[in-house]
């Protein structure tokens, strides 16, 4: 029986984003995929602010009504470093104004769950309490963080105000398990979505389509190819499997940019791998280094 199940991402759908700069798809055609995705069992939607115009596209979508409102789980994120050089009483009208913005965008009045997009505010008593105000306003439902180090999700964990955290999570970025983060969620009652399972498409590319500035990762991307050719099977496959088996993860969120890699995603998603045969292959990505395995930090 599968617990993880799928949430649609929609940073394609804003801007041109991926390893390879792949190009947004047109508003009908990224309406069109979500009315696919929600067709067939995806109820739950990511955006942000920050996405281009992905919170457009999903409001395009919303506007639809192929899909009862109350029948989707929409997350949107406050924009991130607005808070910057920003005095205490100013956070409220800005994070207020930031998250109406939103809700105007996507033509809802409420989200499910609204996160920090800069990980480093969850440091801040003042900014977490403010994040909840939006909650006992009537616009959200829970708030949350997302989160980039295993530190960041710690205080996630740790604060009893916080009841959502976006993670980054991969075969080939193994830091929140190696942390402890899971065992540690387990005590808690947070929910977890993890991201970034294809570390935007690095895991599917053949050697040679690696660019220059990730050259380091070519013995990486090459062993997982072999490996897979070895067991008989695909990437695709064996990074879904991968996020599948953490049972603290409720949701994988992935992105795509045509409904034919949409449809192929959600069969595979499907498919179960023997979890010693997943155990087996992970051992050989534990210790890679983060420059590799986070976008943030690539040099392009």
């Amino acid at each position: 029986m599968i617990l993880v199940e799928l949430c649609l991402g929609t940073v394609q759908f804003g801007m041109n984003y991926g390893i390879k700069g792949q190009k947004q798809p047109g508003v009908e055609q990224a309406v069109e995929m979500l009315d696919y995705a929600t067709q067939n069992g995806i109820s739950t939607i990511d955006t942000a602010n920050a996405y281009g115009t992905a919170e457009d596209v999903v409001g395009a979508f919303l506007a639809k009504k192929t899909i009862a409102r109350d029948k989707l789980f929409i997350i949107s994120k406050f924009r991130p470093n607005l808070l910057d050089g920003v005095v205490t009483d100013d956070y409220y009208r800005i994070m207020r104004e930031n998250l109406e913005n939103t809700l105007s965008r996507l033509g809802t009045d409420y989200l499910d769950s609204y996160l920090l997009h800069s990980a480093r505010y969850v440091f801040s008593d003042e900014i977490i309490s403010t994040l909840n105000r939006m909650k006992q306003d009537g616009l959200v439902k829970r708030v949350g963080v997302s989160v980039y180090e295993p530190e960041e999700a710690k205080k996630c964990i740790e604060r009893p105000n916080v009841e959502f955290m976006q993670l980054p999570y991969s075969i080939f970025d193994q830091r929140m398990e190696k942390a402890g983060v899971f065992k540690e969620a387990e005590r808690d009652n947070i929910q977890i979505h993890s991201r970034s399972a294809f570390i935007q498409g690095l895991i599917l590319m053949g050697e040679e389509e690696v660019p220059s500035f990730l050259a380091k990762a070519k013995p990486i991307v090459n062993k997982i190819s072999l490996l897979c050719q070895r067991h008989g099977l695909s990437r695709i496959a064996l990074a879904m499997n991968y996020v599948k088996q953490q049972s603290r993860i409720s949701h994988l969120v992935f992105g795509v940019d045509s409904i034919e890699q949409l449809k192929e995603d959600i069969r595979i998603f499907q498919d179960d791998i023997p979890a010693d045969t997943i155990d087996d292959i992970a051992k050989e990505f534990r210790d890679i280094e983060a420059d590799i395995v986070m976008p943030s930090l690539w040099k392009k």
